[in-house]
């Protein structure tokens, strides 16, 4: 064979080992699915969908979205960037030994919102949904229930990051917690950082500890504000713990249009530098209703119902005016 045809020979070989060698590189989408007959080895489009959420995350874009196709259990998820998973319209699941979900957010301007999830714990579980780092984390329409080993909770929120944001709405979050530890959800930021959170139209039912958990006892000189609306604290030790620093108030708790009911314990539960206002609301059939101590107030609107619990206990006077 002459030389032109080694040469040609050899260039044919080089690019055919390029194409074997080759795998499909998948470029991020703004949108991507998830089914429960998926594969993770696919792009996770609509017509060759991925097989979990872990596998989909990888394949979208920082503000994109994942959709569920049809209904399945997806799996556990760390999630490190801004985006929506959204499963409104058919069975999301996931089923998770350890944590479901992790929301560890890098910026302060980073955004994750979950919807429509039944995220359900197995053996040896941890938490529903671990929110850290920083940013804002939106929980919407879930169902989070039986992570129920010790120190465990349905939402466990312990952000290092200052500002951030835990918004939960339309949720029940059920059968979380162990004995004497763990409970509902968790609010508890660390180091420096800080959290602002919104609890709206949340069902907190029947955790082993304590429906409520808000500590803000290492962060002494920031505010931080948690605001409840229509939603119940039921079934637990305690309904709504919350626990302020030892020097200025640095939590502010508002109460409007709840209930705390048949919590063996106490109903609204506060200590250290922590102010409760509470407004059109019910808290019944507790051991306590409200207990207050040190520094704390429980504060209330004037239109509450304290009856039915063992111990009423009293609002701190006077009655604050109607805005």
């Amino acid at each position: 064979m002459n030389r032109f045809g080694t040469r040609g020979l050899a260039v044919s070989a080089a690019i055919l080992s390029l194409c074997v060698s080759a795998t499909p590189a998948f470029a991020q989408a703004t949108r991507t699915w998830v089914s429960g007959v998926g594969d993770d080895v696919n792009p996770c489009s609509r017509t060759a969908p991925c097989k979990t959420f872990a596998g989909a995350i990888s394949k979208t874009a920082a503000g994109g979205e994942i959709n569920c196709l049809d209904p399945g259990g997806f799996g556990a998820v760390t999630i490190n960037k801004s985006l929506v998973i959204d499963c409104h319209y058919t069975e999301g699941g996931v089923l998770a030994g350890g944590n479901g979900i992790v929301v560890n957010l890098p910026l302060a301007t980073d955004t994750v919102v979950i919807r429509g999830l039944d995220i359900f714990g197995v053996n040896p579980p941890s938490n529903g949904v671990r929110f850290i780092g920083q940013g804002s984390l939106h929980i919407e329409d879930c169902v989070i229930r039986r992570f129920n080993a010790a120190n465990s909770f349905g939402v466990s929120a312990q952000p290092s990051g200052t500002g951030a944001k835990l918004f939960i709405t339309g949720t029940t979050i059920t059968q979380n917690g162990n004995g004497a530890t763990g409970g509902g959800i968790l609010i508890q930021p660390t180091g420096t950082g800080t959290v602002n959170a919104s609890l709206r139209n949340v069902n907190v039912y029947n955790n082993a500890n304590e429906a409520l958990h808000i500590d803000a006892q290492a962060n002494t000189a920031s505010f931080q504000q948690v605001a409840i609306e229509n939603s119940d604290f039921a079934g637990s030790t305690n309904g709504v713990n919350g626990i302020g620093g030892a020097g200025g108030a640095n939590l502010i708790v508002s109460f409007i249009r709840s209930r705390a009911m048949n919590n063996s314990s106490n109903g609204l539960l506060a200590s250290g530098h922590v102010v409760f206002l509470v407004g059109d609301s019910s808290i019944t059939g507790n051991g306590t209703g409200v207990s207050l101590s040190g520094l704390a107030n429980i504060d209330s609107y004037g239109d509450n119902h304290v009856n039915g619990n063992n111990v009423d206990g009293t609002f701190t006077p006077p009655v604050l005016p109607h805005k």
